[in-house]
């Protein structure tokens, strides 16, 4: 670790603090084994608790000694075991103290410890790992490097309770994600953990659980498992729920309803199960409340909002249990300069965790308020709910803009609010404002947002346009990222609804005709759905669909024709011939169709199709083409006779699909 003096002055004072701590050093060296051994347990009582003394020693390369000792086989067990203590001291200081240890490779050495028979030693190496492994600066892959290591840790084990402590706390560190869960998994994680949950130990039950909180988390096939998984006669389900209970250590009691929750969002225990409605659901909201401590509030919250986001009938549960809507508006006066916190260091360190409240406040509003009208109402007559959202949209955090905007997308579903509330706070101003420069996360939520501001009902949609959002949507649908594609197309499929002749016509110069043929061409059916719907939407209306056809008719026409050549679903070539219906409306657009014999085989084709759908779409497309009222309509009528078409209508009118026979 080099240091960077800037004055001589400091070079003094530097040399003085090292000179003290080097005979510390020196005496690793002295060549009688036993000096050694002593001079090693002095270091050890040197270093607990004294951050200083540890970055000292480490400047003067006690660290690459006291590895060449660990691995020594001539070294004595005791003092092995002793210079695994003085690393794992050295370890718990700060990170860069972690960081010096990574670099002369102390965890393969220490891993390498583990194949010794001496239990002491092993505890002292798996302390030192498991004390490394938790430093945010460590990464978890170097637990994976060598698939022998896992199938290791399983078997020590059963050595003692440490090893079961040490061993469950590296696993739950390092376990971040699917390919992690399946190798933990593979090694047969669940049967070793599982009866640690009813050890005699604390530590062991509480290192166990949270194994099992990570490995289950956002994964079926784990979760499947652990239901049908019983220790000494109980299934791992009832196990949770009697950690759940209040007499229970608030850590053991999050961590179980956890558990739970993944194993509910898993499908493995079913939403309406009494330990999910009973015990789980409680257990989380009454981590909600005001007396418990930041970041019990900000688990209990989180994780009921995972709970609850896809299940209505679990949001309405929530929203009346404890007055959780109420409660929450808490997470944003705090901590306040009143606050009763009497421990400083505590008062300072919710300070700096603040915003986690309001992210965690955000999430649990946006899951409550995902199906619910009545729901979205309470949580909108909140006291200043929406000026919270608005400030929460440009807080310096990304995190908490992120469940600001999630919050808001969740609360834009409804039809009433958007009329309202969202109209009195001009809520469209910081939504454009986020999307103009945000990462990926936040513009797909703000984007989807945006598409329900742009519903024809909402009074935001004409001041949105006023200020450049057609440029920005049309920047959208060229994104790499498919969600902000789908969403881009789909705002501006909004925006074209019923809308008047100069913003359609500044969508298709946006859009350009090259782009527009990309997203007809798009492998993802949503992006193309979205698209005729765009096209459908821009086509409507007489004046409209003949302006548009006159400038853009040609390139119209032949992506009309390459979809319905294409291989796609019903669906898609259904919309398609609606758009062809469109068009057979205008005045003088019905004439590209009619002047384009390769069309109107098409359209006679599907009007003969085995799916009603599409026989019933081609049927609106020669309804509009042979209206009575209209000029021509004799001359496009004795066409369509020459082509056989009256023949298939009689063919349909004798159809037992009544629709088919009726048009």
């Amino acid at each position: 670790m080099a240091c960077v003096l800037e004055a001589p002055l400091r070079m003094s004072v530097l040399s003085e603090v090292t000179a003290s701590s080097r005979h510390y050093v020196d005496r690793l060296f002295d060549l009688d084994p036993q000096k050694v051994l002593q001079g090693v347990i002095d270091m050890k009582n040197a270093v607990i608790g004294n951050n200083k003394q540890k970055a000292n020693l480490i400047v003067l390369g006690a660290v690459p000694r006291l590895l060449y000792l660990l691995q020594q086989e001539t070294s004595s067990t005791e003092l092995r075991t002793e210079c695994a203590v003085v690393l794992g001291s050295l370890a718990m200081g700060t990170e860069n103290n972690v960081k010096s240890l990574l670099d002369c490779h102390i965890i393969p050495a220490l891993l390498q410890g583990l194949l010794s028979p001496d239990l002491k030693f092993i505890e002292a190496c798996l302390r030192c790992l498991r004390t490394i492994f938790i430093s945010p600066v460590t990464p978890e892959d170097l637990l994976y490097t060598d698939a022998t290591v896992i199938s290791h840790l399983m078997g020590l084990l059963s050595r003692s309770r440490y090893t079961q402590e040490y061993i469950c706390q590296i696993f739950s560190h390092c376990c971040k994600g699917p390919d992690h869960q399946t190798i933990l998994f593979n090694h047969g994680a669940v049967q070793n953990i599982a009866h640690l949950l009813v050890s005699t130990s604390y530590k062991v039950r509480m290192q166990a659980l949270k194994c099992f909180s990570v490995l289950a988390f956002e994964n079926p096939q784990v979760s499947m498992t652990l239901v049908n998984v019983s220790v000494d006669g109980e299934l791992l389900p009832q196990i949770f729920v009697k950690m759940l209970q209040r007499d229970k250590p608030i850590e053991m009691q999050l961590t179980s309803a956890k558990c739970l929750t993944s194993m509910c969002r898993a499908g493995a225990i079913r939403t309406d199960d009494p330990c999910i409605v009973l015990k789980t659901l409680p257990c989380l909201v009454r981590m909600c409340s005001k007396d418990r401590l930041l970041e019990e509030r900000v688990e209990g919250a989180e994780t009921l909002a995972y709970l609850i986001e896809t299940d209505v009938e679990l949001q309405r549960m929530a929203s009346i249990t404890d007055h959780l809507i109420t409660m929450l508006a808490d997470y944003f006066k705090y901590p306040s300069s009143v606050s009763a916190i009497t421990d400083i260091k505590r008062l300072d360190h919710d300070l700096k965790h603040a915003h986690e409240l309001r992210q965690a406040a955000f999430k649990l509003y946006a899951s409550l308020g995902a199906n619910d009208e009545d729901i979205r109402k309470k949580i909108i007559e909140t006291e200043n709910m929406m000026d919270r959202i608005v400030n929460g949209l440009s807080e310096s955090s990304i995190k908490v803009r992120l469940a600001a905007v999630r919050c808001l997308h969740s609360l834009s579903r409804s039809v009433q609010q958007l009329r309202t509330s969202f109209q009195d706070h001009a809520v469209w101003k910081p939504l454009m404002k986020v999307l103009q420069n945000a990462p990926n996360e936040i513009l797909v939520v703000a984007s989807s947002t945006l598409c329900n501001l742009l519903l024809e009902f909402s009074p935001s949609k004409e001041p949105i346009l006023e200020s450049g959002a057609i440029e920005l949507l049309c920047s959208l649908t060229q994104s790499e990222n498919l969600a902000l594609r789908v969403n881009g197309i789909w705002a501006l499929m909004n925006m074209a609804f019923q809308a008047e002749q100069k913003i359609k016509s500044d969508i298709l110069r946006g859009l350009s005709t090259e782009q527009l043929f990309q997203l007809l061409s798009d492998s993802d059916v949503n992006v193309l759905m979205k698209t005729l719907g765009l096209l459908r939407n821009l086509l409507s209306t007489r004046p409209h669909i003949d302006h548009i056809m006159s400038t853009h008719g040609k390139q119209i026409m032949q992506a009309v024709t390459l979809i319905l050549e294409g291989e796609h679903n019903i669906e898609v070539k259904e919309q398609t011939l609606c758009i062809l219906a469109n068009i057979a409306d205008g005045t003088t657009a019905k004439e590209l169709i009619m002047t384009n014999d390769d069309i109107l085989q098409k359209i006679k084709y599907y009007m003969s199709h085995s799916n009603a759908k599409l026989q019933l779409a081609a049927m609106f497309c020669i309804s509009n083409l042979i209206w009575n009222e209209e000029e021509g309509s004799q001359e496009r009528q004795d066409k369509l006779r020459d082509m056989g078409i009256v023949d298939i209508l009689h063919k349909l009118s004798q159809s037992s699909d009544p629709n088919l026979c009726d048009k």
